[in-house]
């Protein structure tokens, strides 16, 4: 089973995600594919994809399945728009990776330590729940949105703040970013 959702939209030729990233020109080793349309794709939902016979499986046989609903319309429309300009638009793809190369060496130089990645969602290691709580507040306070993640989903010491980027940054955004967690993580001793 392939894992997609920090893949797809922005590894691989044209944001194809994890096969394309790696070269795989044939995938038949991989049963199932899923992702969600949470991150490149702006929306609510996911998919899981594969053999009829086994997403057929799935879908009779998974109570999380059988008590869900389908997408609203408007969480269709915006997985499909999402997917037109990434393939109309792979420019965006190439300056997503930039963005994300820039803002990770950037973190790094700052003394953050970050989880290795090579996709734009940069996990940056804050070591407890709630000192991860009021580093995301302080950062929400400075005008910068990100997520925290703390246990158990994370192990106990790599509670971290998720900061997802986007192909849309400029260079004032990416600065602004920055110098809020140079500000803060100075604050909290972690830099």
């Amino acid at each position: 089973m392939l894992d997609e959702a920090h893949a797809a939209g922005v590894l691989g030729e044209g944001g194809r995600g994890t096969c394309s990233h790696f070269g795989l020109k044939n995938n038949k080793d991989i049963d199932l594919t899923m992702g969600t349309f949470s991150k490149s794709f702006a929306s609510l939902g996911g998919f899981v994809a594969g053999e009829r016979q086994v997403i057929d499986y799935i879908k009779y046989n998974s109570q999380a399945f059988r008590f869900s609903a389908s997408m609203a319309p408007a969480c269709v429309g915006a997985v499909r728009a999402s997917l037109r300009i990434i393939r109309r638009e792979p420019e965006r793809v190439e300056r997503l990776r930039k963005i994300a190369m820039e803002m990770r060496d950037g973190l790094k130089s700052q003394g953050f330590k970050l989880i290795e990645s090579i996709t734009p969602i940069l996990p940056v290691i804050i070591g407890d729940d709630m000192g991860t709580f009021r580093f995301w507040r302080r950062l929400m306070d400075e005008g910068v949105f990100a997520n925290a993640v703390i246990s158990p989903g994370v192990p106990q010491g790599m509670q971290l703040i998720r900061l997802s980027l986007i192909a849309t940054y400029k260079q004032e955004h990416m600065d602004k970013i920055l110098e809020a967690f140079k500000k803060v993580g100075k604050e909290f001793g972690l830099i």
